[in-house]
């Protein structure tokens, strides 16, 4: 099951309270208090963890809290501090403040750590409130409250290149022919009800390069209204470097011009925000086992005329995948190349 979003409450633990006691020993001839100090409270911890793609484990579990910490004891004894409550979540996802909306954290890299909520401190005992003039006291305090919150979760996947088109336009065939992933594919649209993620693998060792590559559930026209599966899905191309366009070119979908279909899809994106329409994008022609040679000829005029990089394919014979597969290893390595950071100058 694949959840990409989730709400939860999270109660760090209480601090425990300072200890009020004078000490009482033979042969002591001067006693005095000796109350010790609570202990803190535990903290809840997010984690980023690659172990973890989806947000499932939240769904029938949204409370978590820490532990508590110990009361002081005699003796000027410090409670035991609260054990930590660690949270894993997926690389990719983003924390938000549910009551203000305000953004937490966005966990990018793996074993990335953020305290959401901190634990309370342990109150002091009545060894502290001693003075040359009140040397028995008996003030003590209470350990302070762990903060609480509700936290908003959102998935984003991190990929390099996402396929948006249509439904049943061949983009969950053409992920499980370039990588490893097994997407369900059939023949009646929405069959990917779900993004999947695939690895696709270039070159020869020890020259191989890869990529990640996420399949996006088909848009229609008014997903950003909510008709179909809506653009609930598009968050997981944010952050991708790259735009796949994969249009039928056959005719097996009905529609009748190809150019109307790519115009269609990139008004979705647009709706939707977030800079999607001004990623890097490329055009696919896929079905060319099947292709009607005027919406061929039309939609590559189109990506002629944008000047957008164009690939002719056919997920089921195999035609133009390969030439499909360096063309987006060498934009994503060159992507790659502008976003490293430049190399400091020699002192």
């Amino acid at each position: 099951m694949f959840i990409d979003q989730a709400t939860i409450r999270v109660k760090a633990g209480d601090g425990g309270n300072g200890c009020m006691a004078f000490r009482r020993e033979k042969f002591v001839p001067r006693g005095g208090p000796s109350g010790g100090d609570g202990g803190h409270g535990g903290d809840v911890v997010l984690e980023a963890s690659q172990r973890h793609n989806t947000l499932v484990h939240f769904r029938y579990n949204p409370e978590h809290k820490a532990e508590r910490g110990r009361h002081g004891e005699g003796s000027n004894c410090t409670g035991r501090q609260g054990e930590d409550t660690v949270l894993k979540v997926p690389v990719g996802t983003v924390v938000y403040d549910g009551e203000t909306g305000e953004l937490i954290h966005d966990f990018a890299r793996p074993d990335e750590r953020v305290i959401v909520a901190r634990g309370g401190r342990g109150g002091r005992g009545n060894q502290h409130f001693a003075t040359s003039t009140h040397q028995a006291p008996r003030e003590h305090e209470l350990g302070r409250p762990g903060e609480e919150r509700v936290l908003r979760l959102e998935l984003k996947l991190i990929a390099d290149a996402g396929l948006v088109g249509y439904p049943n336009v061949g983009k969950s065939t053409l992920i499980s022919r370039i990588s490893a992933a097994r997407p369900k594919i059939a023949d009646y649209p929405f069959t990917t009800l779900e993004p999947n993620l695939g690895v696709v693998t270039t070159g020869e060792w020890p020259h191989e390069e890869s990529f990640v590559v996420a399949d996006i559930p088909g848009l229609i026209e008014g997903a950003h209204q909510g008709a179909g599966l809506g653009d609930q899905f598009l968050r997981h191309i944010e952050r991708t470097r790259l735009l796949v366009h994969v249009v039928d070119v056959s005719d097996a979908s009905g529609r009748p011009d190809p150019v109307e279909d790519f115009r269609v899809i990139e008004g979705e994106l647009a709706s939707f925000g977030h800079g999607l329409d001004e990623k890097p994008r490329v055009v696919v022609a896929s079905k060319m086992d099947a292709a009607n040679p005027d919406k061929l000829k039309k939609l590559r005029a189109m990506a002629k005329r944008k000047k957008l990089p164009f690939f002719e394919i056919s997920a089921v014979t195999g035609e133009g995948i390969d030439a499909l597969k360096y063309g987006l290893a060498e934009q994503i390595r060159a992507m790659r190349s502008a976003d490293m950071p430049a190399a400091p100058l020699p002192a």
